[in-house]
């Protein structure tokens, strides 16, 4: 919602502390005001305040542009009747910000007389009152909306002084998330949750905890979070957390609200109506095989043409690759290095399909597929992902939402980040994160979902158009190896180590991450892209102390290999769609355009020259490439 004059605001406990300040900052905005307080003096003296700044955007009114009511708002009648003077005064209501708050007068262990039950009903009680009413209010008027609650930091974690209190605003968090449904109806109901500030009730807290806490929290961040909340509209159901120490944050992170969201596992049902696509079944395809195993993808590979086998076996399902997504072990899986066994047991197995991920479109379903249809968007993470049509079991098909390139970025690099910090990195917020290549396809991903779990985040790269995509994405800190030296940056700016490091270059890169490692950090090892090519190809590196070194600092080493973690892909690919639509993750393609299976073996080398900026795409369609720009 845009703040503009014209629009109008009820501040509950507006007379004083953050209720007062924000009626202020609405007031030079020229939002007509209503403010509601126990206080009358106090109150009267914020409305006449206000008059001043709002009569400079209006002139010849014929109501009060700031208007007082005494209220308790406790009572059920006198908050009805404060909202009814709202609405008849300005004929509808944009903003309602729910203030009035108190602390407990007497410690819980020394009350007597259930003193404590007036606290719950001010700050809670009287809160979803109010909510109430403004909703009502709002749907009268037949116009959007926004509804603040204060809640506090106190109401996220416990405040032991004061069980009550923080009690109290706990319940206000968990009302307000609660209230999304609200949102199609035009009403956004959020809560904010500053720390201690220096107002009459935090003047009460002991001043060693406001200490510990990194002081007073400044009004103005307050009022800026007040500000964030009813004008970005994407948030409904959404809590700001405020603090002197980390600013704003919205809580929980993604990583602590998977814990506890229930997806819907059945993700066929809900893409299996996208139907919007006609394919046409040639005779023969083409695909790629690996003919002979070499690290040297384009000696090892060729172009092959393929006979359809119709129909398809009863529970396969037949794909039309429009992209196929290019990695790093790509030379790994065509010298043979995934499969084991001695070289005469890998021969025996050629040829095999060549690629790992690619998104399409279904072409045919078995006899027994009933939960699929043709012409659904679809993903698949097995091989063969580099040909123009590729049969696999219905289990591993991966419905999706659209055939797009942004998807193929989401299967192998997307969900690596994705679960590796879920599992591996055990991911929470307010630590420092390290991601190594971090301008790569997987790097992307990792740097933005550290990000938006609420953690610092320090990023490597080689050359300034990848330091500035990354700084872009929001890394707080870019270290450009071909500019600066990594290991002493991160030895002046992060004395103290880093605690998580998303490691994909190994060699020389690991020992500089582990020798950066902070006590109890955890380093995730999920490749070693340095080491993949070369004269004689993957060649293991010993790492020399690796024992004494975790053990000193109680540090953790951990390996992820995705291909472990099946279970979880349509869950996490399901997730990071959903952030990619709500434009809280950005999926960057490299923009050298590769077409047609002729290109895979250009588009691998490019990969492996280190010039790649985003996930490196092969369009094996370029005929529905452009279908879909025209689109």
């Amino acid at each position: 919602m845009e703040l503009k004059p014209g629009l109008s605001a009820f501040i509950t406990g507006g007379g004083s502390g953050i209720g007062k300040a924000i009626a202020l900052a609405l007031a030079k905005k020229g939002i007509f005001l209503t403010i509601v307080d126990f206080a009358e003096e106090r109150g009267k003296e914020v409305a006449s305040l206000a008059e001043k700044d709002i009569s400079k955007f209006h002139s010849g009114l014929k109501f009060p542009p700031a208007q007082f009511v005494w209220c308790d708002v406790t009572n059920t009648s006198d908050i009805t009747a404060a909202f009814a003077k709202h609405l008849d005064t300005y004929g509808g209501l944009d903003i309602c910000i729910n203030s009035a708050g108190i602390s407990s007068s007497i410690p819980f262990k020394d009350d007597k007389t259930n003193s404590w039950r007036h606290t719950i009903n001010v700050n809670l009680i009287a809160v979803i009152d109010c909510t109430r009413l403004a909703i009502e209010t709002m749907l009268s008027g037949r116009r959007p909306g926004v509804i603040i609650n204060l809640g506090s930091a106190s109401g996220l974690y416990p405040m032991y002084m004061d069980p009550i209190y923080s009690g109290s605003k706990g319940g206000v968090v968990l009302f307000t998330r609660s209230l999304v449904p609200y949102k199609r109806q035009g009403i956004r109901v959020n809560v904010l949750c500053p720390e201690f500030v220096q107002t009459d009730m935090g003047l009460k807290v002991d001043p060693k905890f406001i200490d510990i806490t990194g002081g007073f929290l400044h009004m103005e961040m307050v009022i800026d979070g007040a500000f964030e909340l009813i004008q970005n509209e994407s948030k409904a159901g959404s809590c700001l957390w405020v603090s002197k120490r980390r600013g704003m944050e919205y809580w929980p992170t993604p990583t602590e609200e998977a814990k506890y969201l229930v997806k819907s596992s059945n993700a066929r049902k809900r893409y299996s109506n996208i139907t919007k696509y006609n394919i046409q079944l040639p005779q023969s395809y083409e695909k790629i095989v690996v003919h002979t195993l070499n690290h040297n993808f384009r000696a090892a590979t060729s172009i092959v043409r393929t006979q359809f086998k119709l129909p398809i076996g009863p529970h396969d399902v037949l794909l039309k690759v429009i992209y196929a997504g290019v990695n790093a072990s790509d030379v790994n899986f065509s010298s043979g290095r995934y499969f084991g066994g001695s070289d005469q047991e890998l021969s025996a197995r050629l040829p095999f399909d060549a690629g790992f991920e690619a998104v399409g479109l279904i072409a045919a379903v078995g006899a027994s597929v009933n939960d699929l249809k043709v012409g659904t968007p679809a993903a698949i993470m097995t091989f063969g992902g580099y040909a123009q049509f590729v049969k696999v079991p219905s289990k591993h098909i991966l419905p999706v939402p659209e055939p797009r390139p942004e998807v193929v970025a989401m299967l192998t690099s997307g969900l690596t980040a994705s679960i590796a910090f879920e599992k591996a990195a055990q991911m929470d917020s307010g630590k420092v994160v390290l991601v190594t290549a971090a301008a790569g396809g997987t790097g992307q991903f990792a740097v933005q979902l550290a990000k938006l779990a609420g953690n610092k985040v320090v990023a490597t790269c080689g050359g300034q158009e990848k330091a500035a995509l990354l700084k872009e994405m929001g890394v707080d800190r870019v270290i450009d190896y071909k500019a600066e030296n990594i290991k002493a940056v991160l030895k002046k700016e992060f004395p103290k180590g880093v605690d998580i490091v998303y490691e994909s270059v190994g060699g020389e890169m690991f020992d500089l991450c582990l020798n950066a490692l902070a006590v109890y950090g955890r380093l995730i090892v999920i490749g070693m892209i340095s080491q993949y090519q070369g004269e004689h190809g993957w060649k293991p590196l010993n790492y020399t102390g690796l024992c004494e070194k975790i053990l000193a600092k109680s540090q953790t080493v951990v390996g992820f290999f995705l291909v472990q973690y099946s279970h979880l892909w349509q869950q996490h690919l399901d997730s990071l769609f959903q952030l990619f639509a709500s434009k809280k993750l950005q999926v960057n393609l490299d923009p050298k355009k590769f077409l047609g299976l002729g290109s895979v073996a250009d588009a691998v080398e490019y990969l492996h020259s280190g010039k790649s900026a985003g996930k490196v795409v092969v369009c094996i369609d370029p005929s529905f490439d452009q279908q879909m720009s025209k689109m």
